[in-house]
């Protein structure tokens, strides 16, 4: 029997590293070269050769500037948020975080134009509620199946609570990780709780490099950077949410643990992105307005990086594109080059859905997931942000959960929302009183 393994083989690393180097400003020209004379050799030097090629990638990759990070403010002081808003909100990021990502998971991998094919032959665009496969004809189903994976558990007909997914696999994850190590907590830490308590088949993409580079024997950062061509995809902008909960309206607090925890599987933007998201969880607590939020998390990433850039160009698309077709024309325009679960194009799609969404719960995760790429992350990332701001998801949206979510994670299978809820608002208390005097 043989059993494969994906985002592991070492030639389809290099061939994504090749995109990686490109997008970085590297010319992999000559490693492109080294690689087609290969040719048909047999498997062994084909492996050799692509591991020899990876590590002269990653010498090239890491010759190319990068711009500087900006000051963060630990010393800004914590706002005096009332318990019970507190409770509210975190419950709220909690349930809006399980919608969006449960909204998107029937049509994951799906592009825009299928996943409108198949809301239009049901009737059924735009989208405002979960996906269900009644009145869709059989014929654009054989066109645009749904996520196989996913469908049995996140088509509306099926819906009994919310199911597994490593975008809620994270932040229960995260949250482990505070209560076993505090705010202080490390790299390391994040690490141990991986091998602990997620099941390797539970990861994906970068996170299942840096999986296989710590049973290597490999230690962070080492674990991000060793033939990782996926170290600036989503993986570590989904695993955001619970350090902007544990730091409510302190976001740069929030983005200075969100760089210990990304720093296990990702670099640069991937890095970036993750704190981007934290703070942006961060001001959902004080601020009032997305756009207002969306600032927050641009003030602890470069402003002169491909993210940043990428993000202030979704601020703008309301100026050009008063609708959002339009606005997606010039997003796919602008970053369609990407692959579809690279960081960069997605954070610019969930600034949009913000931007465009107003405020309102239901738009903004609709506007996100239609816009396709990694639409349960998108769904995930909005909703959570949505559902912090306005403290509260609505009915249609929540009450399909019935308050429960499955987990592949150790320790978490059949958790209430309550129970994390209430497991979160611990952390809140614990770290205002553990941190430093001036950081207060």
């Amino acid at each position: 029997m043989s059993v494969r393994v994906t985002w592991l083989a070492l030639e389809e690393r290099l061939e994504h590293e090749f995109r990686q180097l490109r997008e970085e400003g590297a010319d992999p020209a000559e490693l492109q070269h080294a690689w087609a004379e290969v040719g048909g050799a047999d498997v062994g030097v084909r492996r050799a050769a692509a591991a020899h090629l990876l590590d002269q990638a990653r010498l090239l990759s890491e010759a190319q500037p990068a711009p500087p990070d900006p000051p963060l403010d630990l010393q800004a002081g914590a706002p005096a948020l009332p318990s019970a808003d507190l409770e509210r909100r975190v419950r709220a990021g909690w349930t809006g975080r399980m919608a969006g990502c449960l909204l998107g998971k029937p049509v994951e991998k799906i592009p825009r134009e299928g996943i409108r094919a198949l809301l239009t032959s049901s009737g059924r665009w735009p989208l405002d509620d979960y996906f269900t496969a009644e009145g869709v004809p059989e014929e654009v189903l054989a066109r645009y199946p749904w996520n196989r994976a996913s469908a049995p558990t996140s088509l509306r007909e099926n819906i009994a609570c919310m199911p597994e997914d490593d975008d809620i696999n994270f932040a229960m994850l995260n949250l482990a990780v505070l209560e076993t190590a505090g705010l202080s907590f490390t790299t390391d830490d994040v690490a141990t709780a991986w091998l602990s308590m997620l099941p390797v088949l539970s990861t994906f993409t970068a996170e299942r490099v840096a999986y296989q580079n710590l049973l290597d024997k490999r230690d962070p950062p080492e674990t991000a950077r060793h033939r990782n061509p996926y170290r600036e995809w989503i993986g570590a902008q989904i695993r955001a949410d619970m350090w902007g909960w544990a730091a409510p309206g302190q976001p740069a607090l929030a983005a200075t643990l969100a760089r210990r925890d990304a720093e296990l599987s990702h670099t640069g933007n991937g890095v970036h992105a993750e704190m981007w998201v934290a703070a942006m969880v961060a001001a959902s607590f004080t601020e009032t307005d997305p756009r207002a939020v969306v600032r927050a998390g641009l003030t602890v990433i470069p402003p002169e990086g491909r993210l940043a850039q990428a993000v202030k160009f979704a601020l703008t698309l309301p100026d050009a594109a008063p609708d959002w077709e339009g606005a997606l024309d010039l997003l796919y325009a602008r970053l369609g080059h990407y692959h579809w679960v690279h960081a960069i194009n997605n954070a610019a799609l969930v600034t949009a859905a913000l931007v465009y969404g107003r405020g309102d719960f239901s738009t903004s995760i609709c506007l996100a997931v239609m816009g396709g790429w990694d639409t349960d992350c998108n769904g995930a990332t909005v909703g959570s942000i949505l559902g912090t701001l306005n403290g509260e998801v609505p009915l249609r949206w929540s009450e399909p959960l019935q308050g429960r979510v499955r987990s592949s994670l150790r320790g978490f299978d059949n958790m209430s929302i309550d129970e994390l809820t209430r497991r979160t608002l611990a952390q809140i208390g614990w770290a205002r009183a553990a941190l430093p005097e001036n950081a207060h």
